[in-house]
């Protein structure tokens, strides 16, 4: 079976599943595309609210195909290099998606499947899943983020050294370390993925949308901008129309129905 990005739909969550069992989902440049596409029809789709992206099976993502690594070896540089900048396309698709991702992780989340997790708002991992950088273990680099998320997340000598040994790392210990949300038993992750989704779909959207771009733009900010970027947020937000549905959902003591 040829590796594919399904795309389903679960009231107002768009579930992405890597779909690849017999290379643990591994990623190439197809599924790189469909992701992107799925996401830039969900971004205008107004019944969509949250997305959930897992993997089919017992894996979340194995990175690439080292087979294909292997056969770019022959081919002239720039066929790696256009593979890679379409693998960050996507990966920058779901870092500047406005609506919330929640990664649900089953088994192993490696390369550039790992940095696919950190790219998400949330993640939700089974405790029996285990995460690594890996490139070390075949003579490469990281890609995909990996560098500017794990030395941004952990400890400066903590990142160095998942990144130049390659060792697993476990979901509770990254749990722990504040980078997985929740751990789950094995097999529960999907469904504890979207019970968070719609958690976060019964909100007012605009504001899942404005919390995003504030956490994403917060570390590149001084502390003006972002008191700045707040100040316009909060305005905006309390001239939607959901604001007014919220307040006076909250005088009346009962749930707001957003729009």
């Amino acid at each position: 079976m040829s590796a594919e990005l399904k795309s389903t739909n679960q009231g107002q969550t768009l579930i992405l599943t890597l779909s690849d069992p017999a290379l643990r989902n591994a990623m190439g440049p197809a599924m790189y595309a469909a992701g992107i596409e799925a996401l830039n029809v969900a971004e205008t789709n107004p019944d969509i609210r949250s997305v959930v992206i897992t993997g089919e099976g017992a894996h979340f993502c194995a990175g690439s195909d080292v087979q294909r690594l292997k056969a770019n070896r022959e081919q002239p540089a720039e066929v790696q290099a256009q593979i890679i900048e379409s693998l960050h396309s996507w990966m920058e698709a779901v870092r500047t998606f406005p609506k919330p991702i929640i990664a649900a992780v089953e088994g192993a989340a490696v390369g550039s499947g790992f940095s696919l997790a950190l790219m998400c708002d949330l993640v939700v991992a089974a405790q029996n899943s285990v995460f690594a950088t890996a490139y070390s273990n075949l003579a490469l680099s990281p890609d995909a983020g990996a560098s500017w998320h794990l030395t941004k997340m952990l400890p400066r000598q903590l990142a160095t050294e998942l990144l130049l040994l390659g060792d697993r790392i476990s979901a509770q210990r990254l749990h722990e370390l504040g980078v997985v949300n929740r751990v789950v038993d094995s097999g529960h992750a999907l469904s504890e993925a979207l019970a968070l989704a719609e958690r976060i779909n019964a909100r007012a959207p605009n504001v899942m949308n404005s919390i995003k771009e504030l956490v994403n733009d917060a570390s590149m900010n001084s502390l003006t901008a972002q008191l700045a970027q707040e100040r316009n947020q909060f305005v905006k937000n309390l001239h939607h129309p959901n604001a007014g549905i919220g307040i006076q959902a909250f005088l009346n003591q009962e749930t707001p129905n957003y729009k």
